[in-house]
């Protein structure tokens, strides 16, 4: 592909996409509308899975130690880790 401005931002994509935290990552990414309302109905919960899928985006980017992707988790509150718990990777950590 020729380079254009979007270059880096899928070259971020792809690193963030096939980096550590992949199979996460999918699994976060595939939840449906209906599960995340399922823990805590309304627009709030949509704000936090999205910020916690660009959480495990850049932790899966950076390589970061699962101890510190978890601990970023729940930084993020109950809701995030109400959502990760539905990854089950990430429900036997938390």
């Amino acid at each position: 592909m020729p380079e254009n401005r979007f270059s880096a931002l899928f070259a971020e994509a792809d690193a963030a996409f096939n980096g550590t935290y992949k199979s996460e990552l999918d699994k976060l990414t595939g939840l449906s509308k209906s599960e995340i309302d399922a823990i805590t109905p309304g627009t709030e919960d949509l704000r936090v899975y999205s910020v916690l899928i660009k959480v495990v985006e850049q932790a899966s980017k950076e390589n970061l130690s699962q101890a510190d992707l978890i601990q970023n988790i729940k930084d993020l509150g109950t809701v995030a880790v109400k959502i990760a718990k539905k990854i089950p990777q990430f429900a036997a950590l938390l």
